[in-house]
Formats: structure tokens, sequence, C-alpha cells
């Protein structure tokens, strides 16, 4: 069984070396500005966990010009928008590092994400009316609110279980929370219902396992997928609290590359399901 992901593919290497030195220059930068890692940093980059699943998502439809379309490939993506955020990041990293003003960097950092996200999806849009394909809004709504009402049910569950998890990851766990739902619910969504198929494979493994259950008849296959999305979740979430309270830095940003791992798919899935 293979172990990646279908699509998975790195660029040709002029694009593959462009983007690990540009990386790596990042990276250096990042160390030597040294911005502050916060709750409020960490949660502002949500939108650059999306924006990089809907710009894969309008590669995957050729909305991308051909140019630059290695770039937003997977997983190269994932490794552009992160390099574009660190761009964006050690530009104001001497900003405050809390607060939602438009001046502050968390503030700075959502804006600009958010212009990332509504890029992408906008370009989405477009591509698809211009191929003739009817926009599915009605399938968007309905993962959004059975995110939020699944998400909403685990963070009652854990603020009543674990309230100090709660407290000690605050937004970022909650978001750690909604982006691991809106993956497990988009998947379960696009493999039930749209008839598209899973791309990686343990995450189909469980969606097989799901199917072989006297239930998939009543309910389909991705339920199994969306409950062990939302367990592990939770799970992760409570056992971050003491390494967030010890090392906050360390702790808020390792639970923001948990939370991408579920956010940025479970747009790309959003994104994908409406123009494809």
């Amino acid at each position: 069984m293979p172990l990646l992901p279908s699509g998975f593919a790195l660029p040709s290497l002029p694009y593959l070396l462009g983007l690990l030195v540009a990386g790596a220059a990042t990276a250096v930068l990042l160390y030597l500005r040294r911005p502050a890692v916060t709750e409020d940093t960490v949660a502002a980059l949500a939108p650059w966990m999306a924006g990089g699943g809907a710009l894969y998502a309008i590669y995957q439809n050729g909305a991308v010009p051909p140019g630059v379309a290695p770039l937003f490939s997977s997983p190269a993506v994932y490794l552009t928008t992160g390099i574009l955020a660190g761009i964006v990041l050690v530009l104001v990293a001497d900003r405050p590092s809390e607060g939602w003003h438009p001046t502050t960097t968390p503030g700075i950092l959502a804006i600009t994400g958010i212009t990332v996200l509504l890029s992408g999806a906008t370009a989405g849009y477009l591509n698809a009316v211009d191929r003739g394909v009817d926009v599915e809004v009605g399938i968007t709504l309905g993962i959004l609110l059975g995110t939020l009402v699944s998400a909403a049910v685990v963070w009652v569950l854990l603020s009543r279980l674990r309230p100090g998890a709660v407290e000690a990851s605050g937004s970022v766990g909650l978001l750690a929370v909604f982006g691991h739902a809106l993956d497990g619910v988009s998947t379960a969504v696009g493999y039930d219902l749209l008839g598209f198929g899973e791309q990686t494979p343990l995450s189909r493994v469980i969606i097989e396992a799901g199917g072989a259950l006297p239930t998939a008849e009543l309910i389909g296959a991705g339920w199994l997928f969306v409950l062990v999305k939302l367990v592990l979740a939770a799970v992760v979430v409570a056992v971050f609290e003491a390494y967030i309270r010890e090392e906050p830095t360390e702790g808020y940003l390792f639970l923001g590359l948990i939370t991408a791992v579920g956010l940025g798919p479970g747009a790309h899935n959003v994104v994908l399901f409406a123009i494809a």
C-alpha cells in the first residue's frame, strides 16, 4: 500500500530548488527577527492554512497560470504558502504580538491570510464559471454547518471534562478541533455523497473500515473517519495542556502545526467540492 497521498509529486528541479532556497532564506530571517509566538499570532495563521488548501484546489482545476502552477501542486503549495506567511511575519515582527487591531502582528497576519484565502476561492469560482460548472454553494454551507456543530459538541465536552486544557490552548485549541472537524466532515461528504475518493492511504483505510460496518447502508462509510478525527483532536488538545503551560511558545507553535494538518486539507475539500 502506498504511503504517500495520491497527487503527491515534487515540482521540477528549478521550482524545487527555488522553493528550498526561498524557504531557507525565510527561516533564517525568522531566526534573526525572532517574532514572538503567542496564542494570537498562531491563531492568526489559520487563514493562511486554509488558503494553502484553497490554492491547491484551484491548481487541480487548472485555474493557476502555467508559469507558476508547479508552486501550487502538492506538497509544494504548503511550502509556498508558508514562505509567504513567513515573509509577512518577518516584516511585522516588531509589532505587538497580541491583540487583533489591524496594526498588530496577529491583525496583519489575519488580514493578509484572509486575502490569500479569498483570492484563491474567487479564482476558483471564476474558473468554474468559465467552464460552465455550477458552483455548489449548498454543499459548502452543509459542510460548514456540520463542522460547526461537531466542533462545538467536542469543545463543550472538553470544557466540561478538561477545562484546564481548554483554558491553556485557547483559540488555538479551538481551531485545532475545528480544523480536524472540517477535514473529517468534508471528507465524509465527498466520499459518501459526491463520489470523491480519499487521497491519503491511512484515511482511506479508516473510511473503508467504516464501509465494512453494518451501519454503512444507513449512514455511509465516512462517519467513522469523522469520529476518529474529532477524538484525536480532543486528545491532542487535552495532552497539550501541560506543554503549553510549561513552554507556551513551543506548545502553541506545535499545536498550530497540528491544526494546519486538518484545516489545510479541510479547506481544500470545501473549495474543490464547490468548483469541481
